[in-house]
C-alpha cells in the first residue's frame, strides 16, 4: 500500500513538472522572439546569433543555416541507412547474408558524393573568409588596445585616445546591460567602413563583436586588422573572448553607431574633452623637465 501511496505522489509530481514546462513553452518561444528583435546584445532565453548589422554577420548566418540543412540531411541519411539495416539484415529477417564484393557502383558513389559536399561547402566558405579578410579602404580607423582590464580606444587621424571601463551596478543606468554597459563607448558612422587596428598592453586579449561578425586577436607586440560598416544605428556589444586573466569577464566592449552628423559633433567635443585629459600629464613631464622626446 505504502509503495502505491509514494507511486501516485511521483506520478502527480511528474505530472505538475510537465504542466509547469507547458505553461512556460508560450513564454519562452515569446522570449526568443523578443531576442530575435533586440539588436547588439544578447537576451534571456535567445536562440540563434544575434541579429546581424553588418553584411559580414548576414553571410556568417547564411552560411551557418546552410551547413546546419547539409548536416541535418547527412544525419538523416545515415539514420535511415542505420534503420534499414536493423530491420532488413538482422539474423531472423536475412539468416543468410550475401558477401557482396567490390561493388563498383557503390564504391564511385561514396567517393563522389561526398567530394560534391565538400565542393558545396568550400566555394561559399572561401567567399565568406575573403570578404572578411580583404579589408575596404577605410572611412575611419580605430585602434583598440586590450589592457588588464579594460579597453583604450585610439582615433590615430583625429589624434585622441580614451579609455572604456565596465560600469558597475550602481553606475548604470536602467537601459544599460549589466556586465557589458561601458563609461565611453567607441563611436563609429553608419554605413562607413571602420578599420580597427587591435593589439594587446599585456597579455592575449581578443576583440569580437557578434552583431558584426568581427573576432580577431589582440597579441602584444603585434597589429592585427579587422573591419565592419554597420548598417543601421544602436549600441552595439562585445566581450574579450580571450581568457586573459581573473577579470577577463570584466572588459566588455561597446560600440555606438551613430549617423555621421552625429558622429561629426562627438568628434569635436572628443577631441577638446580627451586633449584636456591629456593635459596634467603634459604639464607634469615639463615640470620635471622633459620633453616627450626625452620621455621616449
Amino acid at each position: 500500500m505504502t509503495d502505491f501511496v509514494e507511486g501516485a505522489k511521483t506520478t502527480m509530481l511528474m505530472r505538475k513538472r510537465w504542466a509547469a514546462v507547458a505553461a512556460a513553452m508560450p513564454a519562452l518561444i515569446a522570449g526568443s522572439g523578443t531576442a530575435q528583435a533586440s539588436m547588439g546584445q544578447p537576451t534571456n532565453w535567445q536562440l540563434g546569433f544575434q541579429q546581424s548589422a553588418t553584411q559580414v554577420m548576414d553571410n556568417i548566418t547564411w552560411f551557418h543555416d546552410f551547413l546546419l540543412w547539409i548536416i541535418a540531411i547527412i544525419s538523416l541519411f545515415v539514420l535511415a541507412l542505420l534503420l534499414i539495416v536493423f530491420v532488413r539484415f538482422n539474423s531472423r529477417a536475412n539468416p543468410t547474408p550475401s558477401k557482396t564484393t567490390h561493388n563498383t557502383l557503390l564504391e564511385v558513389a561514396w567517393t563522389l558524393v561526398p567530394v560534391i559536399i565538400l565542393v558545396a561547402i568550400a566555394v561559399p566558405s572561401f567567399k565568406l573568409l575573403f570578404l572578411q579578410l580583404n579589408i575596404p579602404e577605410a572611412d575611419v580607423t580605430v585602434k583598440a588596445t586590450g589592457k588588464q582590464w579594460y579597453w583604450s580606444y585610439s582615433y590615430p587621424d583625429s589624434k585622441f585616445e580614451f579609455d572604456s571601463l565596465m560600469l558597475k551596478d550602481n553606475e548604470r543606468k536602467p537601459d544599460q546591460p549589466r556586465l557589458l554597459a561601458v563609461d565611453n563607448d567607441m563611436v563609429v558612422p553608419v554605413n562607413k567602413v571602420i578599420r580597427v587596428q587591435v593589439i594587446g598592453a599585456d597579455v592575449i586579449h581578443a576583440f569580437a563583436v557578434p552583431s558584426f561578425g568581427i573576432k580577431i586577436d589582440a597579441v602584444p607586440g603585434r597589429l592585427n586588422e579587422t573591419w565592419f560598416k554597420a548598417t543601421r544605428e544602436g549600441i552595439y556589444y562585445g566581450q574579450c573572448s580571450e581568457l586573459c586573466g581573473k577579470d577577463h569577464a570584466f572588459m566588455p566592449i561597446a560600440v555606438r553607431v551613430v549617423s555621421e552628423k552625429e558622429y561629426a559633433t562627438w568628434l569635436e567635443a572628443s577631441k577638446k574633452k580627451y586633449a584636456a585629459n591629456d593635459a596634467p600629464q603634459a604639464t607634469t613631464l615639463a615640470s620635471a623637465g622633459l620633453t616627450v622626446r626625452d620621455s621616449q
